[in-house]
C-alpha cells in the first residue's frame, strides 16, 4: 500500500481527477499527499505513517461506491483519525514525562534535487521548514482548509465534505488562513 522513502515537493499531480482504474490506483497517487496532512497535523512521523495506512485500510470498505467519491470519504477518514490521535495525546500523562518532546524541530526530509546546487537546495529546504512551521502555528481548521483547497486542489464542495462543513465555511477558514501564512511568509517568494 503506502511506503513513503521521503518525503518529496508539494508538486505532485493533484487529487483532482475524478476516475481512478481501481481502489489502489487511488491509494497509490494520495499516499505522499495524505502523509504530509497527516504529519503537519501530528508533528509525528510514526503516528503519521500509523494514521494513514489505518484510514487507507478504512477507505478499502468502500471499494465498490464509484471512484469520484474516494477523494472525500479518503480525506473525512483521514481528518478523524488525526484528531482521535490528537485528542488521544493530549489524554496520555504527559505531565508525567516533562522530557518528552514533540517532533517540532525534526529535520525535513528531503528528496534529491537534481541539478541544484547546494545553495539553491538550501534556500528550498529552509523555505520549506519556514512553510511547515507557519502551517503548524494556523489553527487546526484553517491548516485543513489550506491544504485541501491549496496544496491537495480539491474543490470547495469536496474539501467542505472531507471536512464535515458548509463550504462558506471552508472559504473562511481558507481566507484566514491565506491571511496569517501571507503575514507569516512575507519575505518568502
Amino acid at each position: 500500500m503506502f511506503v513513503s522513502s521521503g518525503i518529496t515537493g508539494w508538486s505532485e499531480t493533484p487529487a483532482t481527477a475524478t476516475t481512478w482504474p481501481s481502489i489502489d490506483a487511488f491509494l497509490a497517487e494520495i499516499g505522499t499527499r495524505a502523509f504530509r496532512f497527516a504529519e503537519s497535523g501530528l508533528r509525528n512521523r510514526d503516528d503519521a505513517l500509523d494514521t494513514v495506512q489505518d484510514a487507507m485500510m478504512k477507505v478499502l470498505k468502500y471499494r465498490d461506491r464509484p471512484s469520484s467519491e474516494w477523494p472525500p470519504l479518503f480525506w473525512s477518514i483521514l481528518r478523524r483519525r488525526i484528531i482521535d490521535i490528537q485528542r488521544r495525546n493530549r489524554f496520555r500523562l504527559s505531565w508525567l514525562l516533562p522530557s518528552m518532546t514533540r517532533e517540532d524541530d525534526a529535520p525535513v526530509d528531503w528528496a534529491d534535487r537534481d541539478g541544484l546546487g547546494p545553495a539553491q537546495t538550501h534556500a528550498q529546504r529552509e523555505s520549506y521548514a519556514r512553510l511547515v512551521r507557519a502551517l503548524r502555528e494556523l489553527p487546526a481548521r484553517q491548516r485543513e482548509a489550506f491544504t485541501l483547497r491549496v496544496l491537495e486542489e480539491l474543490d470547495v464542495a469536496t474539501t467542505a465534505k472531507a471536512m464535515g462543513c458548509s463550504e462558506g465555511s471552508v472559504k473562511t477558514h481558507l481566507s484566514r488562513a491565506r491571511q496569517a501564512l501571507q503575514k507569516q511568509l512575507e519575505d518568502i517568494q
